[in-house]
Protein backbone atom coordinates (compact mmCIF):
# COMPACT_ATOMS: atom_id res chain seq x y z
CA UNK A 1 0.00 0.00 0.00
CA UNK A 2 1.04 3.26 -0.86
CA UNK A 3 0.73 6.59 1.41
CA UNK A 4 0.36 10.08 0.19
CA UNK A 5 0.31 12.74 2.51
CA UNK A 6 0.36 16.29 1.60
CA UNK A 7 -0.45 19.88 3.12
CA UNK A 8 -3.54 21.32 1.30
CA UNK A 9 -1.77 24.71 -0.80
CA UNK A 10 -3.23 28.34 -0.90
CA UNK A 11 -4.34 27.00 -4.38
CA UNK A 12 -6.58 23.97 -3.03
CA UNK A 13 -7.93 25.97 0.03
CA UNK A 14 -11.58 25.71 0.22
CA UNK A 15 -12.13 22.83 -2.77
CA UNK A 16 -14.02 19.70 -2.51
CA UNK A 17 -12.01 16.84 -0.90
CA UNK A 18 -12.32 14.34 -4.02
CA UNK A 19 -10.86 17.26 -5.81
CA UNK A 20 -7.82 17.79 -3.33
CA UNK A 21 -7.44 13.83 -2.99
CA UNK A 22 -7.03 13.22 -6.74
CA UNK A 23 -4.69 16.08 -6.58
CA UNK A 24 -2.56 14.42 -3.87
CA UNK A 25 -2.88 10.60 -4.94
CA UNK A 26 -2.78 11.49 -8.42
CA UNK A 27 -6.00 9.60 -9.88
CA UNK A 28 -9.26 10.47 -11.26
CA UNK A 29 -12.35 12.03 -9.32
CA UNK A 30 -14.50 9.21 -9.57
CA UNK A 31 -11.33 7.15 -7.95
CA UNK A 32 -10.78 9.80 -5.31
CA UNK A 33 -14.30 9.20 -4.45
CA UNK A 34 -13.82 5.80 -4.24
CA UNK A 35 -11.02 6.09 -1.45
CA UNK A 36 -13.65 8.54 0.13
CA UNK A 37 -16.19 5.88 0.07
CA UNK A 38 -13.33 3.16 1.68
CA UNK A 39 -12.47 5.40 4.49
CA UNK A 40 -9.13 6.14 2.92
CA UNK A 41 -8.88 9.51 3.45
CA UNK A 42 -8.00 11.11 6.76
CA UNK A 43 -7.67 15.09 7.24
CA UNK A 44 -6.47 16.64 10.37
CA UNK A 45 -6.64 13.05 12.01
CA UNK A 46 -9.84 12.46 11.01
CA UNK A 47 -11.41 9.87 8.57
CA UNK A 48 -13.31 11.91 5.69
CA UNK A 49 -15.93 9.87 3.24
CA UNK A 50 -18.30 12.34 1.84
CA UNK A 51 -16.84 13.67 -1.41
CA UNK A 52 -17.95 17.49 -0.84
CA UNK A 53 -16.15 18.41 2.33
CA UNK A 54 -14.23 21.19 1.95
CA UNK A 55 -10.68 21.48 2.96
CA UNK A 56 -8.76 24.55 4.77
CA UNK A 57 -4.82 25.48 4.07
CA UNK A 58 -2.62 23.97 6.04
CA UNK A 59 -4.01 20.89 6.43
CA UNK A 60 -2.61 17.68 6.34
CA UNK A 61 -4.43 14.92 3.93
CA UNK A 62 -3.15 11.46 3.85
CA UNK A 63 -4.36 9.16 1.55
CA UNK A 64 -4.05 5.44 1.13
CA UNK A 65 -3.57 3.78 -1.62
CA UNK A 66 -3.21 0.52 -2.98
CA UNK A 67 -0.38 -0.02 -5.33
CA UNK A 68 -1.26 -0.45 -9.08
CA UNK A 69 -1.09 -3.66 -11.57
CA UNK A 70 2.20 -2.99 -13.24
CA UNK A 71 3.85 -4.42 -15.98
CA UNK A 72 6.37 -7.56 -15.92
CA UNK A 73 8.90 -7.24 -13.09
CA UNK A 74 12.45 -6.00 -13.17
CA UNK A 75 14.47 -8.38 -14.88
CA UNK A 76 18.23 -8.97 -12.90
CA UNK A 77 21.08 -7.63 -14.90
CA UNK A 78 24.41 -8.53 -13.24
CA UNK A 79 26.10 -6.26 -16.39
CA UNK A 80 24.88 -3.21 -14.51
CA UNK A 81 27.41 -2.01 -12.04
CA UNK A 82 26.39 0.05 -9.13
CA UNK A 83 28.88 1.02 -7.04
CA UNK A 84 27.37 0.38 -3.13
CA UNK A 85 28.32 2.26 0.01
CA UNK A 86 26.81 0.29 2.34
CA UNK A 87 25.01 -3.00 2.92
CA UNK A 88 22.95 -3.69 5.71
CA UNK A 89 20.50 -6.13 6.30
CA UNK A 90 17.43 -3.83 5.91
CA UNK A 91 18.96 -1.48 3.28
CA UNK A 92 21.71 -0.94 0.99
CA UNK A 93 22.90 3.17 0.43
CA UNK A 94 24.42 3.31 -3.85
CA UNK A 95 26.61 6.52 -4.83
CA UNK A 96 24.26 6.32 -8.37
CA UNK A 97 27.01 7.26 -11.27
CA UNK A 98 25.86 9.74 -13.76
CA UNK A 99 23.92 8.49 -16.95
CA UNK A 100 22.28 5.80 -15.09
CA UNK A 101 18.64 5.54 -15.11
CA UNK A 102 17.47 4.30 -11.27
CA UNK A 103 14.30 2.66 -12.87
CA UNK A 104 12.56 1.00 -15.65
CA UNK A 105 10.26 3.76 -17.39
CA UNK A 106 9.23 5.18 -20.51
CA UNK A 107 11.87 4.62 -23.15
CA UNK A 108 14.12 2.47 -21.53
CA UNK A 109 13.18 -0.74 -20.12
CA UNK A 110 17.16 -2.63 -19.38
CA UNK A 111 20.47 -0.95 -18.30
CA UNK A 112 18.91 0.24 -14.98
CA UNK A 113 19.74 0.48 -11.50
CA UNK A 114 17.33 -1.45 -10.53
CA UNK A 115 18.25 -4.27 -12.65
CA UNK A 116 21.73 -4.30 -11.23
CA UNK A 117 20.81 -4.33 -7.63
CA UNK A 118 18.42 -7.27 -8.37
CA UNK A 119 21.43 -9.09 -9.58
CA UNK A 120 23.26 -8.91 -6.63
CA UNK A 121 20.23 -8.68 -3.96
CA UNK A 122 17.40 -10.85 -5.13
CA UNK A 123 15.73 -10.39 -2.05
CA UNK A 124 14.62 -6.42 -3.66
CA UNK A 125 12.16 -8.77 -6.00
CA UNK A 126 9.41 -9.12 -3.18
CA UNK A 127 10.31 -5.61 -1.98
CA UNK A 128 8.05 -2.54 -3.02
CA UNK A 129 6.56 -2.11 -6.62
CA UNK A 130 7.69 -4.78 -8.89
CA UNK A 131 8.77 -1.98 -11.19
CA UNK A 132 10.67 -0.31 -8.96
CA UNK A 133 12.13 -3.09 -6.72
CA UNK A 134 12.89 -0.94 -3.23
CA UNK A 135 13.40 1.96 -4.58
CA UNK A 136 12.93 4.25 -1.73
CA UNK A 137 13.95 7.54 -3.92
CA UNK A 138 14.79 8.34 -7.05
CA UNK A 139 17.75 10.72 -8.57
CA UNK A 140 17.50 12.45 -11.98
CA UNK A 141 19.29 9.86 -14.82
CA UNK A 142 22.15 12.47 -14.79
CA UNK A 143 22.22 13.70 -11.33
CA UNK A 144 25.43 11.14 -8.94
CA UNK A 145 25.12 10.54 -5.39
CA UNK A 146 23.87 9.19 -2.92
CA UNK A 147 20.39 6.86 -2.66
CA UNK A 148 18.96 4.12 0.07
CA UNK A 149 17.30 0.95 -1.56
CA UNK A 150 15.38 -1.23 1.42
CA UNK A 151 16.23 -5.14 1.22
CA UNK A 152 12.85 -6.10 3.05
CA UNK A 153 9.45 -4.17 3.01
CA UNK A 154 9.50 -3.94 6.62
CA UNK A 155 12.29 -1.66 5.43
CA UNK A 156 10.14 -0.14 2.58
CA UNK A 157 7.67 1.00 4.30
CA UNK A 158 9.65 3.04 7.28
CA UNK A 159 11.78 4.77 5.01
CA UNK A 160 8.96 5.78 2.58
CA UNK A 161 7.08 7.05 6.06
CA UNK A 162 10.51 9.17 6.72
CA UNK A 163 10.51 10.45 3.45
CA UNK A 164 6.79 11.89 3.80
CA UNK A 165 7.30 12.55 6.93
CA UNK A 166 10.45 15.00 6.18
CA UNK A 167 12.99 13.56 8.60
CA UNK A 168 15.34 11.83 5.79
CA UNK A 169 18.59 14.56 5.31
CA UNK A 170 19.55 14.75 1.65
CA UNK A 171 22.04 17.09 0.56
CA UNK A 172 23.31 18.23 -2.50
CA UNK A 173 26.63 19.77 -4.20
CA UNK A 174 25.61 21.77 -6.89
CA UNK A 175 27.71 24.89 -8.91
CA UNK A 176 24.82 27.74 -10.03
CA UNK A 177 24.90 30.44 -12.71
CA UNK A 178 25.38 33.99 -11.13
CA UNK A 179 25.84 34.75 -7.09
CA UNK A 180 22.99 34.63 -5.09
CA UNK A 181 22.21 38.00 -2.82
CA UNK A 182 21.99 36.31 0.24
CA UNK A 183 24.96 33.37 1.21
CA UNK A 184 21.41 31.37 2.87
CA UNK A 185 18.15 31.09 1.72
CA UNK A 186 14.88 29.23 1.73
CA UNK A 187 12.86 28.69 -1.52
CA UNK A 188 9.36 27.71 -1.15
CA UNK A 189 7.54 27.26 -3.98
CA UNK A 190 5.24 24.84 -5.16
CA UNK A 191 5.85 22.31 -8.62
CA UNK A 192 4.18 21.05 -11.12
CA UNK A 193 4.49 19.75 -14.24
CA UNK A 194 4.90 22.47 -17.05
CA UNK A 195 1.93 23.07 -19.01
CA UNK A 196 3.84 24.02 -22.19
CA UNK A 197 6.29 21.47 -21.90
CA UNK A 198 5.22 18.20 -20.05
CA UNK A 199 8.59 16.56 -19.65
CA UNK A 200 9.60 19.64 -17.23
CA UNK A 201 8.41 20.58 -14.35
CA UNK A 202 7.78 24.58 -12.99
CA UNK A 203 6.73 26.69 -10.35
CA UNK A 204 2.77 26.17 -9.76
CA UNK A 205 0.11 28.07 -7.75
CA UNK A 206 -1.74 24.55 -7.86
CA UNK A 207 1.68 22.62 -7.37
CA UNK A 208 2.84 20.28 -4.52
CA UNK A 209 4.67 21.87 -1.96
CA UNK A 210 8.33 22.34 -2.35
CA UNK A 211 11.04 23.79 -0.22
CA UNK A 212 14.59 23.56 -0.71
CA UNK A 213 17.34 25.49 1.99
CA UNK A 214 20.68 26.37 -0.11
CA UNK A 215 24.32 28.13 1.36
CA UNK A 216 26.68 29.39 -0.77
CA UNK A 217 29.51 28.28 0.00
CA UNK A 218 32.67 29.76 -2.80
CA UNK A 219 32.18 31.76 -5.60
CA UNK A 220 34.10 32.30 -8.46
CA UNK A 221 34.57 34.88 -11.47
CA UNK A 222 36.44 32.93 -13.77
CA UNK A 223 35.68 31.23 -16.79
CA UNK A 224 31.98 33.04 -15.30
CA UNK A 225 30.21 34.34 -12.21
CA UNK A 226 28.86 30.93 -10.50
CA UNK A 227 28.89 29.52 -7.02
CA UNK A 228 29.46 26.34 -5.16
CA UNK A 229 26.08 25.68 -3.05
CA UNK A 230 24.82 23.08 -1.31
CA UNK A 231 20.78 22.75 -1.14
CA UNK A 232 19.26 20.48 1.08
CA UNK A 233 15.47 19.26 0.45
CA UNK A 234 12.59 19.81 2.29
CA UNK A 235 10.59 18.03 0.12
CA UNK A 236 11.09 15.56 -2.70
CA UNK A 237 9.82 17.28 -5.66
CA UNK A 238 10.71 16.20 -9.86
CA UNK A 239 13.39 18.15 -10.41
CA UNK A 240 13.48 20.17 -7.51
CA UNK A 241 16.53 21.78 -6.89
CA UNK A 242 16.75 22.27 -10.72
CA UNK A 243 13.74 23.95 -10.79
CA UNK A 244 14.38 26.37 -7.34
CA UNK A 245 17.52 27.21 -8.55
CA UNK A 246 16.12 28.39 -11.84
CA UNK A 247 13.20 30.35 -10.21
CA UNK A 248 15.69 32.49 -8.43
CA UNK A 249 18.07 33.17 -11.01
CA UNK A 250 20.44 30.72 -10.56
CA UNK A 251 20.23 27.97 -12.62
CA UNK A 252 22.42 24.92 -12.07
CA UNK A 253 25.53 25.16 -14.42
CA UNK A 254 25.16 22.42 -16.93
CA UNK A 255 21.27 21.84 -16.97
CA UNK A 256 20.26 22.77 -20.48
CA UNK A 257 16.57 22.01 -19.71
CA UNK A 258 16.52 24.60 -17.33
CA UNK A 259 18.37 27.06 -18.43
CA UNK A 260 21.61 26.57 -17.28
CA UNK A 261 23.90 25.67 -19.80
CA UNK A 262 23.91 29.60 -21.31
CA UNK A 263 27.43 30.19 -18.68
CA UNK A 264 31.04 30.12 -20.03
CA UNK A 265 31.51 27.18 -18.02
CA UNK A 266 31.81 23.62 -19.80
CA UNK A 267 30.19 21.51 -17.84
CA UNK A 268 29.09 17.83 -19.06
CA UNK A 269 25.95 17.76 -17.75
CA UNK A 270 23.89 19.55 -15.01
CA UNK A 271 26.25 19.94 -11.64
CA UNK A 272 24.40 18.31 -8.91
CA UNK A 273 25.86 15.47 -6.71
CA UNK A 274 23.66 14.08 -4.02
CA UNK A 275 26.92 14.38 -1.52
CA UNK A 276 25.12 13.55 2.15
CA UNK A 277 22.48 11.48 2.87
CA UNK A 278 20.96 10.23 6.67
CA UNK A 279 18.27 8.95 7.84
CA UNK A 280 16.74 6.87 11.01
CA UNK A 281 17.71 3.14 10.61
CA UNK A 282 14.83 1.12 9.95
CA UNK A 283 15.56 -1.74 12.41
CA UNK A 284 17.13 0.22 15.26
CA UNK A 285 15.86 3.91 14.97
CA UNK A 286 19.67 5.04 15.03
CA UNK A 287 20.28 7.72 12.64
CA UNK A 288 22.95 6.90 10.15
CA UNK A 289 24.55 8.96 7.50
CA UNK A 290 26.47 8.32 4.14
CA UNK A 291 29.02 11.01 2.36
CA UNK A 292 29.88 10.79 -1.42
CA UNK A 293 32.57 12.69 -2.55
CA UNK A 294 32.38 14.53 -5.90
CA UNK A 295 32.86 12.35 -8.75
CA UNK A 296 35.52 12.90 -11.49
CA UNK A 297 33.78 14.68 -14.11
CA UNK A 298 32.64 17.41 -11.39
CA UNK A 299 35.72 17.40 -9.62
CA UNK A 300 37.60 18.31 -13.02
CA UNK A 301 34.96 21.00 -13.54
CA UNK A 302 35.38 22.45 -10.35
CA UNK A 303 38.86 22.27 -10.76
CA UNK A 304 38.66 24.75 -13.56
CA UNK A 305 36.93 27.66 -11.80
CA UNK A 306 38.49 30.64 -10.25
Amino acid sequence: MTVHRETVPAALAGQRIDRVVAFVADVSRREAADLLDAGRVVVDGRVVERPSTRVEEGSEVVVEVDPAPTGPAVRAEAAVEVPVVAVDEAFVVVDKPPGLVVHPGAGQATGTMAAGLLARFPELATVGDPERPGIVHRLDRDTSGLLVVARTEAAYHHLVDQLQRRSVERTYVAVVAGHPDASVGLVDAPIGRSPRQPTLMAIRTDGKAARTRYEVEETFTEPDRVARVTCRLETGRTHQIRVHMKAIGHPVVGDVRYGGGRTRVACPRPFLHAARLAFDHPATGERVSFDAALPADLTAVLAGLS
